[in-house]
């Protein structure tokens, strides 16, 4: 068993992590750091978890928690991680982490989106991108791995098959994508608010989102060009889940069928990419609660445009499920292990 250690365990990330890793056949929770709730058991503060899982939040003290766990989760906002982090590594521990911080291979794209310094450039080195079905290799080896962002997840694996064999004019992408309020996090701020949620559909961030250099970063390393993208995020009033449509025009004929044969070639050894069939689209309902994403498509000959829609959890393949695929990576399991849940549907 592998001691594992969850630093902001009590957000909507942490505690989805949780969810997942105490059922794990190969992993020990030894270790859940919350800043807010010390002292007080994690199932006082998410009930669902009582007599499952009933470990005492403790406070950050890395010297502390070093001793509990080889290997750490953090769930941390953006630009906090460059105070833990650092001392993880001098005392030897390997890091899955959350925030931006270690998305980026530059230190001034990432500076750019975020309005902050990075304040760990030295640790980019050594570290990797976490989405398995393009950096599964150097995960293996790495010793921080940043946790890819939703948005990005949904919207790279959407599209990575038509950019890699060149098929689409990598000049006009658009994207538009929606995704459930917990992907805002647990904050309190208004706009999150039911009364302002419900009954409404809108979008936000138009073109300044700065999942769209995430997003730029791994499409233009796909394409072996500088690419820039249109990127439209929406707020949907529902709590989990996520469904993006991204346009493209075509470079050359082609029908639905064998675009979705290329997929299906291109996926063929994923196993949390499911492709569906023509005439089948994804819904979110189909991926909740799980760690796969659905891929469908539609040719439109009139335009000589491929539309592609992808579906996954927020809260799962976009978040915390991807962090443990990434875990089961970095420990020579079997990536599927303890993410054989499907989707809820219900």
């Amino acid at each position: 068993m592998e001691n594992i250690g969850i630093i902001g365990a009590t957000g909507y990330v942490g505690i989805e992590i949780v969810r997942i890793l105490q059922n794990h056949p190969k992993i020990k929770i030894n270790s859940v750091v919350s800043h807010n709730f010390v002292g007080k058991k994690i199932s006082d503060v998410y009930p669902n978890l009582k007599n499952v899982f009933d470990m005492e939040c403790e406070e950050l003290n890395i010297d502390e928690i070093s001793k509990k766990a080889d290997i750490f989760i953090t769930a941390l906002p953006h630009g906090v991680s460059k105070e833990v982090i650092p001392k993880l590594i001098e005392n030897g521990k390997k890091i899955i982490d959350h925030s931006g911080d270690f998305r980026y291979k530059s230190v001034e794209v990432y500076e750019k989106w975020y309005h902050t310094t990075h304040g760990m450039p030295e640790l980019l080195d050594i570290s990797a991108y976490g989405l398995p079905e393009l950096y599964r290799e150097k995960i293996k080896t790495a010793q921080i791995v940043g946790n890819p962002g939703c948005y990005p997840t949904c919207s790279i694996l959407g599209l990575a098959p038509l950019i890699k064999n060149r098929i689409i004019d990598t000049k006009n992408i658009i994207i538009d994508a929606a995704s459930g309020v917990t992907g805002a996090g647990r904050s309190t701020i208004l706009p999150n608010q039911f009364s302002e949620c419900t009954e409404n559909f809108k979008a936000y961030k138009v073109s300044t989102h700065r999942h769209t250099s995430e997003i730029e970063q791994e499409l233009s390393a796909l394409a072996d060009e500088e690419l820039l993208i249109s990127f439209t995020p929406h707020l949907i009033p529902m709590k989990r889940g996520m469904l993006c449509t991204s346009y493209a025009n075509l470079t050359s004929e082609k029908t639905t069928s064998e675009l979705i044969d290329l997929y299906k070639e291109y996926y063929k050894d994923e196993h949390f990419v499911r492709i569906l069939d023509e005439g089948e689209l994804p819904q979110t309902k189909y991926v909740a609660g799980s760690n796969y994403i659905d891929i469908g498509l539609v040719v439109d000959k009139r335009l000589g445009r491929v539309v592609v829609l992808s579906a996954l959890d927020n809260l799962g393949k976009g978040a915390a499920g991807q962090a443990v695929q990434v875990l089961n990576i970095m420990m020579g399991l079997a990536e599927c292990t303890g993410l054989s849940t499907p989707g809820l549907y219900l």
